[in-house]
């Protein structure tokens, strides 16, 4: 491999590609870099085909070294162990931006890894991971022969910026990042603050342009001769004898509208016609039967949309299946839904917590606190399958984030709402979009938790089949549409506009204009499950859940911080103890309080006192605490105490203390004097005067 380091400016920024100096023993390696953010990737490929299988084995690794940002791992073992939420989600997005533009027929084990060497905490390594596996494939004698690349847009004060630092993006109300070949886009993701269609296409167009620049870079880079990658070649007369029999049975398969009935249906054909056929050629490998029969399936079940424009169970292009909402379905939980569509169904649940449930993150551009979290669970049994839970899936952790993205943006901001929020999806059925299915079940269940979110919102799968010029946009896909569709594309949002966007796309690439068909129909979908949903509930309800924690937020100064806390965390914890409440504080000054009503009014009211100003001449209610022979000292403000001098406890001589108060009791007094040193001096003779 010989030496190369080539660069290019895009947006005012620097991107610097250099191969030939590490990794060298790679198919195709590459480090790609923007300012001090470096990343390392490398693409490897076993030599010869696996054996069995119907699909393209290609395994992605994103892994961030805590090295590059100068950091040592947290945690008793001081290295990097398995790959982060953040990380896996960045290998799912460079797998579905390379994977549709391999040869049709690769079935070699691939593996991409992409390492961050070095980050400078404003510059995107994603980015930069999925340029340089573009760069590492087509530099390599792999069967990649189109370079792609990806862009990022943000919207700031309503100007469109390309590729923005990491401090520009926490000011955008857009994050969408794309993925392209120099004609059509492979993939779209985007999280938004209910931007409208308009200005998503706008964002695409630019991204479009922005990546074509890209690949025409990365086209300019010296390629390998590619590896030949043949179509598989089958006995004509296996093949003419299952087709024989299979196109009628498919044909029949394809308009059976139960998927349980159609799948029984098919697999009982195949189970037949795959024994007829080994007995016949015992010599042929029987994979390949299976392999005829899903090509079989594929042609006639396409067949029928792109032609007869009629789908398998009989809607319309753009019908939704029926759809069924309801809350408060669980008695204990903050709040519950189960939104049924269809053959998919989503029982999604609300627990409201405290200011410390918040989860911790630990990432290169530094630890955070993250206040919502969602969870997506996607059992065997939601498909019929007998598959145990063991961890949890690539596919989970991306769907689950798809559907936070989608809901993130309706919360309300900490300041209105302190409550850390976690919403759970437990996916029970499944035949198509259940990510889609847990936006609307979890905006259902925020509604019935009674969170003040700004809007309802919903979600829809569009799908797509093109041969040449001639296609169509399925709206609400289901499994079978999704397995044999070109491609999946997901839209999120509410009234105003988008929160979220997925698409993955199977062939070479889509058009902008495809794309904008696509957005209208999805809108007027999304808007037709809006109205199902407000028709269950409208309106968040008034008033928590009686399970929830009660909770007040309030801010002191930062120099009362101490105060509250006392000596060795004194006060708090006597604070916390007394009222059964949990009190959490900020470095800002912001205190939140969570327990019992009468606890947290309490300790509330502690707290507020704290920020009064003590006034010399005004009159206190007051509670004595400790008895002295020279005087006895009483509380007056929460956490305030001043000395009532023995001459000032009464008119006239007093001989003992005890005489007039003992500890406990509750008297009136008047602020007469603070002195140099903050002690007060408090009166009861002159509260009677």
């Amino acid at each position: 491999m010989e030496y190369l380091k080539k660069e290019m400016d895009i947006a005012g920024k620097k991107i610097i590609v250099e191969s030939g100096k590490v990794a060298k023993q790679a198919s195709g390696s590459c480090t790609v870099r923007v300012g001090d953010t470096i990343v390392l990737v490398t693409a490897v490929a076993a030599k010869e085909p696996k054996l069995g299988v119907d699909f393209m084995p290609l395994t992605v690794d994103y892994r961030e070294r805590t090295y590059a940002a100068g950091k040592i791992p947290g945690g008793f073992f001081k290295r990097e162990a398995k790959p982060k939420e953040s990380e896996i989600l960045v290998s799912r997005l460079i797998d579905r931006s390379v994977r549709p533009l391999f040869s049709e027929y690769w079935r070699n084990d691939t593996q991409i890894s992409a390492i961050v060497l070095s980050h400078d905490g404003e510059n995107d390594a994603d980015l930069l991971s999925i340029i340089g596996a573009s760069v590492a494939l087509y530099t390599s004698d792999l069967p990649f022969a189109i370079p792609v690349a990806s862009a990022r847009i943000a919207k700031v004060d309503g100007r469109l910026i390309i590729n923005p630092t990491i401090s520009e993006q926490k000011l955008s109300v857009l994050d969408l990042v794309v993925s392209g070949t120099q004609e059509a886009l492979t993939m779209v993701e985007a999280g938004a603050q209910e931007i409208s269609e308009e200005e998503m296409l706008e964002a695409l167009n630019l991204a479009k342009d922005t990546i074509k620049e890209i690949c025409l870079f990365i086209k300019s880079l010296p390629s390998k001769v590619k590896t030949e990658v043949s179509e598989p070649v089958y006995n004509v007369d296996l093949k003419k004898d299952i087709e024989s029999e299979a196109i009628s049975k498919a044909q029949e398969a394809v308009t059976i509208k139960e998927k349980g009935e159609r799948d029984f249906f098919w697999s009982s054909f195949k189970k037949d016609i795959s024994v007829k056929m080994i007995e016949k050629y015992p010599q042929e490998d029987p994979s390949i039967i299976s392999v005829i029969l899903k090509d079989v399936f594929y042609r006639k079940a396409r067949e029928l949309v792109l032609n007869k424009k009629v789908r398998t169970d009989g809607r319309g292009l753009e019908e939704i299946r029926p759809i069924t909402c309801e809350t408060n379905i669980l008695p204990r939980v903050h709040g519950s839904s189960l939104f049924t569509r269809g053959q998919t169904q989503a029982l999604v649940t609300v627990t409201l917590g405290t200011p410390g449930d918040m989860q911790i993150m630990d990432e290169l551009v530094g630890e955070y606190k993250e206040r919502f979290m969602l969870h997506y669970n996607f059992p065997g049994f939601s498909t019929g399958e007998a598959k145990g839970e063991r961890f949890t899936s690539r596919r989970e952790i991306g769907h689950g984030n798809l559907a936070k993205r989608a809901l993130k943006a309706i919360l309300p901001s900490e300041q209105d709402f302190g409550y850390t929020i976690r919403v759970v999806s437990d996916i029970l059925e499944s035949n198509g979009s259940s990510s889609m299915a847990s936006v609307c079940g979890g905006s259902l269940a925020l509604f019935n938790a009674g969170v003040p979110v700004k809007a309802s919102c919903a979600g829809v799968a569009m799908g797509l089949m093109k041969e040449g010029d001639n296609y169509v946009i399925l709206t609400d896909i289901m499994g079978m549409e999704d397995h044999l569709g070109d491609m999946d594309f997901k839209v999120a949002g509410t009234r105003n506009g988008i929160t979220a966007l997925q698409m993955d796309i199977k062939i070479s690439g889509l058009t902008t204009e495809i794309m904008a068909q696509a957005l209208a129909q999805a809108k007027r979908g999304r808007f037709f499950i809006l109205d199902k949903m407000d028709a269950a509930i409208s309106i968040p309800n008034n008033k928590l859940s009686n399970y929830a924690p009660r909770i007040a937020t309030l801010s002191i100064p930062q120099s009362k911080i101490g105060e509250l806390i006392g000596p060795g965390g004194k006060n708090i914890r006597k604070l916390q103890e007394e009222n059964n409440v949990k009190i959490d504080i900020e470095e800002t000054g912001k205190v939140f309080i969570s327990g019992t009503d009468t606890g947290v009014d309490v300790v509330k009211e502690y707290v507020e006192s704290m920020t009064v100003e003590v006034e010399i001449g005004k009159i206190y209610k007051a509670k004595i605490t400790k008895i002295m022979a020279f005087g006895a000292f009483a509380e007056f403000l929460p956490g305030k105490e001043g000395l009532i001098h023995i001459s000032q406890l009464a008119s006239g001589h007093t001989k003992k203390v005890e005489d007039i108060v003992k500890e406990g009791d509750e008297v009136k007094v008047k602020v007469t004097e603070i002195d140099k040193q903050g002690r007060i001096n408090l009166s009861m003779k002159a509260v009677t005067n």
